[in-house]
């Protein structure tokens, strides 16, 4: 459905009226962190327009809208979330609303605000989603000719992360330190990582827990998300080349993760939806699902070394994914899990086909021995010291265009 602004966006905005995404902000007029919504290239306040009875007609906790994270605004389930979103949308459209004459309490400047993380997440799980990022893998550190393990294209393959190192963009953070074994001649060291990754993803946040010992079905998964946002999961894979077997990744994963600000809504990404890959063997009756729920959303990732510009390293697409996210939340819940709301469902790496379309730095140099060559000459095998890292994500055109902003690292040295 065509809308338009009384507002004026800037061109190419990521946060058009069709997007209208939800987040945690503060100012240094008021450094209390509340929830707002993204719009062009500034902030609604949603607490300032609840204060201003502005949304009086609708049955809801508006006490929810003061709080650090979305988490109780989020427990009150959907139908608060798009009555909300739908009123946000009225204002924002029609001429002389009630909004209109209050734009000096109610709109932030996005420049003048502080980003928080959206929600307090209990859990944080990530899968490995992708069948290009898992067959470069296993190619790289297995059995080229059998990449994949023989259960990848039975069940949606994850691992339990950390969720208490997850951080919002624009977080620094330093390098890693650990185990690493550089040459199976000699025993391992104590050393900083060498071999620094990221993982271009994106992630689910839960909005609606399940009762421990209920799985959710694959038809009832989606009332389960409130939204997404990029993901970037760090990693060091030296540290997990030596670590990894037979449990998985530690200590090369839980040492920090990073999410973009904004919540972009299921109900935005509604004509986005595509098909996914065709799944061969067919799965199992409770991962089978009717209908789309793949997104057709545009990935990047930028890197920018110290005193250098940005290249852009990496196109690729969250429609990529075997394993979509009502196949992986049905799975995650199968045995009667429990999720919780604000937890985070990170897709794993997203890689395509073509060597462009690799999610990290593994894929793109095959391990460090193709490195990367940037402007003015300078290669990269892995992720260096004051390295900056970008990863955005873009959906539709014009002033259709649904974006979810960007997660932004810069890398520091290891402490001593």
């Amino acid at each position: 459905m065509k809308m338009q602004s009384w507002l004026t966006l800037p061109p190419q905005s990521d946060f058009s009226i069709h997007n209208l995404p939800f987040g945690i902000f503060s100012t240094n007029d008021d450094m209390q962190p509340r929830t707002g919504m993204a719009i062009g290239d500034q902030i609604l306040d949603l607490q300032a327009a609840g204060r201003a009875d502005l949304f009086s007609t609708l049955d809801f906790d508006k006490k929810s809208l003061d709080q650090a994270t979305l988490n109780a605004f989020i427990g009150q389930g959907r139908p608060v979330w798009r009555a909300v979103r739908a009123r946000v949308q009225e204002l924002l459209t029609t001429t002389d609303s009630e909004l209109q004459s209050k734009t000096v309490s109610c709109l932030v400047p996005m420049a003048t605000a502080t980003m928080h993380l959206p929600v307090a997440i209990g859990d944080y799980t990530d899968f490995y989603s992708s069948e290009e990022h898992a067959t470069n893998v296993g190619k790289m550190f297995r059995d080229p000719a059998n990449a994949l393990l023989p259960n990848w294209k039975h069940m949606p393959v994850a691992y339990h992360g950390r969720a208490s190192s997850i951080r919002v963009s624009g977080t620094d953070f330093h390098r890693p330190k650990g185990q690493i074994r550089p040459n199976d001649a000699e025993p391992p060291l104590f050393s900083p990582t060498r071999s620094l990754d990221f993982e271009l993803e994106m992630a689910a946040i839960i909005g609606k827990a399940n009762a421990l010992g209920e799985p959710v079905s694959t038809a009832a998964a989606e009332d389960h998300i409130f939204g997404f946002v990029l993901f970037n999961d760090w990693s060091a894979r030296d540290v997990q080349r030596w670590e990894y077997v037979p449990l998985g990744p530690f200590l090369a994963k839980n040492f920090f993760s990073s999410m973009s600000p904004w919540v972009v809504t299921l109900d935005a990404l509604e004509p986005l939806r595509t098909g996914g890959p065709q799944q061969d063997p067919a799965v199992l009756p409770y991962l089978q699902f009717e209908g789309d729920h793949h997104f057709d959303v545009r990935l990047e990732v930028g890197l920018t070394p110290p005193d250098g510009a940005e290249t852009v390293i990496c196109r690729s697409n969250f429609k990529h994914l075997y394993w979509n996210v009502v196949q992986q939340l049905a799975h995650h819940t199968v045995n009667g899990c429990n999720l919780q709301v604000g937890d985070v469902l990170a897709s794993g790496t997203i890689s395509g086909s073509a060597p462009d379309s690799f999610g990290s730095m593994l894929e793109l140099t095959w391990g460090g021995k193709n490195p990367l060559t940037l402007p003015d000459g300078i290669e990269r095998k892995f992720i260096l010291d004051g390295d900056t890292v970008v990863l955005r994500g873009v959906a539709g055109q014009g002033d259709g265009r649904i974006g979810f902003g960007e997660v932004r690292n810069r890398v520091l040295p290891a402490r001593e």
